[in-house]
């Protein structure tokens, strides 16, 4: 028989119970202290049931203890513990990178020790340098928890030791520069001094923290003489611009120069050999000259005239003929007169 059909047997046509299927209904289920114990009983269950239960996420594992005391670590995954609080599952994400922020707050952030409480983010970015000037820092520490069990029990409250630990290591690194390389130039040794240093301390500390990394943000003078270091720091890049455009033009000049001093030196060097080997030569001509002339001297003197002659006479425009035996220069004789032209 189904419930519909125990219920219409329990029902009068004008909707009243009838009265001997509603006493089977109320034997079936216990009725007064029954009742309350049995509801309890189920009560329990579901408790113990909803406290056995418990769910790992993939990032993270769970240190387990039985009365307060240290039993094993679980990984992911769903698993079962004794319930009404005897076994405690404690959720560490070791494969979440965690960072912490100081002088300024990031929105929405969910982890109380990732951001500087209200009272302490101006305080802990007031840093002195070595050259006793004013710095404000801002900076990031990203790290990871390597050893959850070390996390939990060696160390009370690591997350706010850490928070400790780097602005020690932070004020001693910026205390060992100057505010001109804190500001510029030293940034990236600040990073790594710093990521060494905390690195050692958590260590030492046994926080059971990996720290992977330091990042320095903004990096300003005080507000007072903000405005005058800006000025500082733009002469100093005016000064540079200048510096790389002189050097630009001194690279761009000095080459051309150097090459053409070479050029001109290779080039008396060429006239020089040449006027060398012109003397040489002429000197070998003369030599071999005079050897033949000391042979036979008025052949040589004649061949001398005649060659000369054989240069000269053709850069000569008017030639006159003479006789030795004539008594006068007249008549002449005009070899360059053309025809019909008067001499």
């Amino acid at each position: 028989m189904t419930f519909k059909d125990t219920w219409h047997n329990a029902v009068s046509p004008q909707g009243e119970p009838q009265a001997p299927v509603l006493r089977t209904l109320r034997a079936a289920w216990p009725s007064g202290r029954k009742s309350q114990v049995a509801l309890g009983v189920l009560a329990c269950f579901g408790l113990l049931g909803w406290s056995a239960f418990y769910t790992v996420p993939s990032d993270s594992v769970a240190v387990v203890q039985r009365f307060g005391q240290y039993q094993f670590e679980v990984p992911p995954g769903l698993h079962i513990k004794l319930p009404l609080g005897i076994d405690v599952a404690t959720i560490v994400p070791v494969k979440r990178q965690l960072k912490q922020e100081f002088g300024f707050t990031t929105p929405g952030s969910t982890d109380l020790h990732q951001s500087p409480l209200p009272k302490d983010e101006k305080r802990e970015t007031q840093m002195v340098t070595g050259d006793l000037s004013a710095a404000l820092v801002e900076w990031v520490v990203q790290y990871r928890i390597a050893d959850p069990v070390k996390f939990l029990f060696e160390v009370r409250e690591p997350a706010a030791t850490l928070r400790a630990v780097s602005e020690s290591v932070m004020r001693e690194v910026v205390g060992d520069r100057t505010v001109d390389e804190v500001i510029t130039i030293g940034r990236q040794e600040i990073e790594t001094e710093s990521l060494a240093k905390m690195q050692m301390l958590a260590s030492k500390y046994t926080m059971g923290i990996s720290i992977d990394q330091v990042q320095l943000k903004n990096i300003n003078p005080p507000e007072p003489v903000q405005e005058s270091f800006n000025e500082v720091n733009q002469a100093q890049q005016e000064k540079e611009k200048l510096i790389n455009e002189a050097r630009r033009d001194y690279n761009k000049v000095i080459p051309l120069a150097e090459g053409e001093k070479d050029q001109r030196i290779r080039a008396a060097d060429g006239y020089r050999l040449k006027r060398v080997n012109e003397a040489q030569g002429d000197v070998a001509r003369f030599n071999a000259l005079l050897v033949e002339y000391n042979k036979a001297p008025e052949v040589t003197t004649r061949r001398i005239y005649i060659e000369t002659l054989q240069e000269v006479m053709p850069k000569i425009r008017a030639k006159v003929v003479v006789d030795k035996q004539a008594a006068s220069v007249l008549p002449l004789l005009d070899l360059n007169a053309q025809p019909g032209e008067q001499p």
